[in-house]
Parts: C-alpha cells; structure tokens; sequence
C-alpha cells in the first residue's frame, strides 16, 4: 500500500514539475458559492493539466486533485462546504477509498427500481464527488425558463437522475411542484443528457444483495435569483 502511494506522489510531482511551466491558471464559477481554480496547458486551454482546487466562497476546498492530460488521475478529496471530508477517491485505480456516512438531513434521496423483501441488502448509488460538490453540476446546468419565473418564489423544485445497474446516467429531468412534492408535478423538464463533462454520467450503481440494480436519486432544491438550482 505504501508503495503504491508513493508511486501515486511521484506521478503527480513529475506531472506538475513537468509542465508547470507549459501551463496557466484558470479561474471557473461552477456556482454563485463554487469557483474551480484548475492549470490547463498553453499549446491547448481546453486540457486540464496539473492541481485542481474547487473553493466554496473562495475559502473552503470542496474538492481537490490532480488531471492529467485532461484526466483525473491520484487521490481526490471531497469535502462538504464545512470542509469536513465526505469522499476519497483513487481516479488512477478506480477505488473508493472512503465514504462518509450519509446525515439525516441530506438533500438526497434514493429509489431502487424493486420491490424489497425482508432481508434484503440495498447499497445506495454512489456519485464519485460526493453528496455536495458531486451533485452540483445538475444543479448549475439548469436554467429556468421564461415562462415559469412568474412562479419562482412559489416552486420547490425536484432533480431526479435515473442510474443504470451499470452506473451510467440514464435519464434527468427536473420535476417542479407547487407545494406538496408528493403530488403531481406542476411542470417535468426534461434534461439533454450530452453533458459537458463525460464524468456527470458516471455512477457506483446502487446493489441489491450484492448485485447491480437500477436506481433513482433525487435532490430536493430550491430556485436561486439567476434561475439555477440550489441545494435546499
């Protein structure tokens, strides 16, 4: 174990030795409280190379790693915007090291596409990123339109992201209620799922007695004044 951690160092050293000198820093708004601080080369701006910082209001880390030639590559930490560590994640082995214990009051939800029987062992699908900055791209990605900010003040709104058993993003859309969120949505928007980033589709698939299943998240949000989503 130690030697691979090792190994893991001298890559990410070599990398930034490298080319810290062929690469320049860039400064991204995820959201109105999240800024990605990230290196992308100077022969190409849209390859990220070298440390990557996400800040929650441009204090917090919420995330940090390294890319490599546009990939993720060594440990990543995800944080919550307390700076408590809620993920580690080994992108170069594809290994999760460490998962916090979920709190009571998360925003998120989850839905086996089963019924359960007495017994039964169920595992929650997994969003490499965490339960914070993981789910904020389908948050930011939505816009509302137009015709429904005459109701803004009015909508609770519902991110609903359907995940195959082989841990792909199969379906996202955005149900809005007013009121009770048990009832019938008010409007459904259906998300285009050609994301900017192919690791938005990427999910640790939900188990059902330690095989792969199907399964629902969803993520209760609020509408903020720029018509994005936030977490409730």
């Amino acid at each position: 174990m130690l030697k691979r951690y090792l190994l893991l160092f001298a890559t990410v050293f070599f990398i930034n030795q490298c080319l810290g000198q062929d690469t320049i820093q860039v400064k991204r708004k995820l959201s109105n409280q999240v800024t990605e601080v990230f290196t992308v080369l100077k022969s190409n701006v849209n390859i990220r190379h070298g440390s990557f910082r996400a800040l929650y209001k441009n204090k917090v880390p919420v995330a940090s790693g390294t890319y490599g030639n546009d990939k993720r590559v060594g440990l990543w930490r995800f944080y919550n915007p307390a700076g408590v560590v809620l993920q580690t994640y080994d992108y170069s082995h594809s290994r999760l090291f460490y998962e916090a214990p979920e709190d009571s009051t998360s925003h998120l939800s989850y839905l086996v596409d089963k019924e359960l029987k007495a017994g039964d062992r169920v595992i929650k699908p997994i969003k490499i990123g965490s339960t914070f900055y993981g789910y904020l791209p389908y948050l930011t990605l939505f816009k509302l339109p137009k015709d429904l900010d005459f109701y803004r003040n009015q909508l609770t709104a519902v991110v609903e992201l359907l995940v195959s058993p082989g841990g792909r993003l199969a379906d996202y859309k955005v149900n809005f209620y007013i009121g009770d969120i048990s009832t019938t949505p008010f409007r459904t928007i259906n998300m285009n799922l050609k994301l900017p980033d192919p690791a938005y589709l990427m999910f640790i698939p939900a188990r059902l007695n330690d095989e792969p299943i199907a399964s629902t998240i969803k993520i209760r949000c609020v509408v903020n004044g720029a018509g994005h989503l936030d977490f409730e």
